[in-house]
């Protein structure tokens, strides 16, 4: 099945600065994993900017405008939290980040493909309406949930997260709106502190908090008994999925024990209820992921499984 894959240079030249864990090599290790023979039959395309009408879906015009300000000199930097940087090529990276989601709900719900995978930084999950944090300055998939129902119509959007860092950002945008539903499997106690069971929002919130050290039997669990029959109940008219591979053993941020086969196990499942709910529409975003080596074959695990399900 072809795959339809955004990306675009500018992504690299959001430089939080030496030693962050949120490099610019994430994405050259993605993009390596993905120019091998085996995925020669996707489909390349430049991720566009996202527009302003776009992202005040969900962000407020000043936060929008404040953020697309902030362009340092080359050799300097603007840091809007401990863990959030913004360098000379931020913001135009931000852009493109938030503008590939929106072009994959086009691409998905025009027919062009069935699935589509944006590999752009910054992650977007951790930011919330009003605020930047955790390395992510716009909310890239509830961005691209608003525009499908603004452009396209679909009523009910799911987006599924398996970032080992609950994704504050994208539930603060969803949870008091029924027509959007957001699940999350994370670590917990873990960095941002939320994500507990009992946050469900108007009943369209579902967390399933891991405990440190817990392996990819515990993740396939958390998804088989309760978040994918949640997502299947929501009946969703397109699946958007926040993509982070720091949930990998190998990850230095966080102490869960998930592989690449448990990413590949999730992503089928994920396909093949999206084929039974919403005409196979997938809409796969870039989170989080920070040991270059576990990141590279995730996502060729997932990509791969996004191609063949």
């Amino acid at each position: 099945m072809s795959v339809l894959l955004f990306s675009h240079r500018a992504c690299l030249h959001h430089d939080p600065g030496p030693h962050h864990p949120e490099c610019p090599d994430r994405l050259r290790a993605v993009l390596k994993a993905l120019d091998s023979e085996e995925f020669s039959d996707l489909i390349r395309d430049e991720a566009p900017q996202a527009t302003v009408e776009q992202l005040t879906r969900v962000h407020p015009p000043g936060y929008v405008d404040a953020i697309i300000g902030i362009r340092p000199e080359p050799d300097d930097s603007v840091a809007l939290d401990g863990d959030t940087v913004m360098s000379w090529g931020s913001a135009e990276a931000a852009l493109r980040a938030a503008g590939a989601g929106v072009a994959g709900v086009d691409a998905v719900c025009r027919g062009e493909v069935r699935r589509v995978f944006c590999a752009v930084r910054p992650p977007g999950h951790h930011a919330e309406p009003n605020r930047p944090m955790g390395f992510c300055l716009f909310a890239n998939a509830a961005v691209a949930a608003r525009h499908a129902q603004a452009v396209h119509g679909v009523e009910r959007v799911g987006v599924v997260d398996f970032d080992v860092h609950h994704g504050n950002g994208t539930q603060a945008c969803f949870e008091t709106d029924e027509t959007l539903f957001y699940a999350s499997s994370h670590q917990s106690p873990c960095y941002p502190g939320t994500g507990e069971a009992h946050e469900t929002g108007v009943g369209n919130i579902v967390n399933a908090p891991l405990p440190p050290g817990a392996d990819g039997a515990a993740f396939r669990a958390a998804w088989a008994e309760t978040l994918l029959p949640a997502l299947e109940a929501f009946r969703p008219g397109i699946i958007i999925i926040s993509a982070g591979f720091d949930a990998h053993a190998r990850d230095p941020l966080a102490q869960l024990r998930v592989r690449e086969a448990d990413f590949a196990w999730l992503t089928a499942e994920l396909c093949r209820m999206a084929d039974r709910l919403c005409g196979g529409k997938v809409v796969s975003l870039l989170e989080g992921g920070y040991d270059l080596e576990a990141l590279a074959a995730s996502t060729a695990a997932h990509v791969r499984t996004l191609m063949q399900a």
